[in-house]
């Protein structure tokens, strides 16, 4: 059993949230209480109790045959409760405002989680209009600019081995391959996503260094249908001013969550 600062894991708890974090990372793939029971290593009557009281409260839902399970609305709300309540968010939303206008494409805010950047904030470009929205969702920190850019602002010491899950025939795959674009992004200040998390879309990556090291990041993406040279030029340019902007913005006196 684990233990942070002398404090003893609540295992009940534990279960809850590995429960949660497995369903929403199934997204819109239901699933099945042997399945739970089976991934999770916990008997199948005490996985059914768990769901039958999280369903209770709104956090799991269920088919109407009572045989999968899916994230229920409850998790909705909390997510949305912070993102209003975190001060990061509040400060930098104005000026994605202000990117994507200037610029007309889709500019992104996402906060490094483990190995996945969480999406917190878009504002998506009038030309190019996502499908899925992505604010809440989850892309692996290698494969993307807003990943690239916040790994850079660390040691390579801590990437892991690999190999990395591919996302397009693009992406890195090695932990070499990687390292040599993160020496890349440091030496030019942000990083470049070149259809390795989407094809078709070229992406650019500014870490926002108002924690230490940085947490969060801003992106501009853009189709590579649209991206001349003069226009990539024109988005470095956009992107680094409003990332100087945000970090003359922040002062003291708000909140630093661990």
């Amino acid at each position: 059993m684990s233990e942070t600062a002398g404090v003893r894991e609540v295992k009940s708890a534990a279960r809850t949230v590995e429960l949660l974090e497995l369903l929403a990372a199934r997204g819109d793939r239901p699933a099945r209480l042997q399945e739970l029971a089976d991934e999770l290593g916990v008997p199948r009557s005490s996985m059914y109790a768990l769901l039958q009281t999280l369903i209770t409260r709104g956090w799991v839902r269920t088919d109407t045959t009572g045989s999968l399970y899916g994230i229920g609305i409850r998790t909705l709300l909390t997510g949305t409760t912070y993102l209003d309540s975190d001060p990061r968010v509040r400060l930098v939303r104005p000026y994605l405002d202000e990117a994507s206008e200037a610029l007309g494409e889709t500019i992104h805010l996402g906060r490094l989680d483990g190995r996945d950047v969480a999406y917190l904030a878009t504002r998506e470009s009038h030309e190019y209009l996502r499908t899925i929205n992505r604010v809440g969702r989850r892309l692996p920190a290698h494969a993307g600019a807003l990943g690239k850019a916040l790994l850079a602002e660390r040691p390579d010491t801590g990437l892991p081995g690999g190999p990395y899950r591919a996302l397009t025939p693009k992406t890195h795959t090695t932990r070499d391959s990687l390292a040599a674009d993160l020496a890349e992004v440091r030496t030019r200040g942000y990083s470049i996503d070149r259809e390795e998390g989407v094809l078709g879309i070229t992406g650019f990556g500014f870490a926002l260094r108002y924690d230490t090291p940085a947490q969060d990041a801003i992106s501009c993406s853009v189709p590579v249908a649209r991206l001349t040279p003069e226009h990539e030029g024109e988005i470095v340019a956009v992107m680094r001013e409003i990332r100087a902007r945000i970090e003359s913005a922040t002062t003291g006196g708000t909140v630093t969550w661990r």
